[in-house]
């Protein structure tokens, strides 16, 4: 027996009771959002009345592009810090492993603890604007919790997603062998040149990995949103689950979920399209 079919058959099991509740989700999210399985009592059959309710109205289009705003910024945001520090961190020294922990913590708290404790810290009478008061450079505190543009979320989904970036590129990093860097070197490329030429080649596929799953974590986030957003701002999650309570609309809140999905698998798709393309663009450079 080929040993590709032994280690399928090994994996059969777990993976396809995955695959059963996965498709089992799936299809009742899209069966929903046409009109069927209404929790809310019966089932209109087989409409396209809920797509266009929700697709016709502004505030899901606001939530989509509220949504793709998040993710996209915390993605690209915790890529480009991780990635400099997993290069720093790749030859140990005095302190790097305490360094590396500290990365990680943030694992450790859950993402709903740590959108009350940034609260606690921005609140109109929290710890910063407290201590830039008492210290003189404010003469009264200024609100930063809720800010329309949402920087406290986007900072509390860079600090929660970090250390999956770290943690990806750094393993990317530590592979790459010393003595291909060192050929490098002897063949006259400076550190810029084995960055872009034998580094992040060596390394896009960590990029993309890293990029898609914070993209999808931060574009279904709700604890973030909830606590920390702007009130006049929702996200697909947490319109989803007005929808869903405040209004009794199960399948339109399917509707939102169905997007929300397709929001998250394509824009994974441009995302590591995009790193893809800006690599190669970058080893082109002479």
């Amino acid at each position: 027996m080929p040993r590709s079919l032994k280690l399928l058959l090994l994996l059969a099991p777990g993976l396809g009771i995955v695959l059963f509740f996965l498709t089992a989700v799936l299809y009742r999210a899209v069966a929903q959002s046409f009109g069927l399985y209404d929790f809310a009592g019966g089932s209109e059959g087989l409409t396209l009345d809920h797509w266009r309710g929700v697709l016709s109205e502004g505030r899901f289009w606001r939530a989509f592009r509220w949504s793709a705003y998040i993710a996209t910024t915390s993605a690209v945001l915790a890529v480009a810090l991780a990635y400099p520090i997993a290069l720093w961190l790749r030859k140990p020294f005095r302190g790097s492993h305490l360094i590396s922990a500290l990365l990680k913590a943030p694992l450790l708290v859950p993402g709903l603890v740590a959108a009350f404790l940034l609260v606690n810290v921005i609140s109109f009478h929290g710890f910063v604007n407290e201590f830039f008061v008492w210290i003189g450079i404010w003469d009264q505190p200024h609100r930063m919790q809720n800010d329309k543009n949402g920087y406290a979320i986007i900072a509390l989904q860079v600090w929660k997603q970090l250390p999956f970036a770290f943690l990806l590129l750094s393993a990317a990093v530590q592979a790459i062998p010393d003595p291909v860097l060192h050929a490098a070197q002897d063949l006259g490329a400076g550190t810029m040149a084995r960055f872009r030429k034998v580094i992040m080649p060596m390394t896009v596929g960590a990029m993309q990995a890293s990029l898609v799953l914070i993209f999808i974590g931060a574009a279904g986030d709700f604890s973030f949103q909830a606590v920390a957003g702007p009130p006049s701002e929702s996200s697909l999650a947490t319109l989803m689950t007005s929808m869903q309570i405040n209004a009794g609309d199960w399948n339109g809140a399917a509707v939102v979920a169905v997007m929300l999905m397709a929001l998250a698998l394509f824009g994974s798709v441009l995302l590591a399209g995009s790193v893809r393309l800006f690599g190669a663009a970058a080893a082109r450079i002479a």
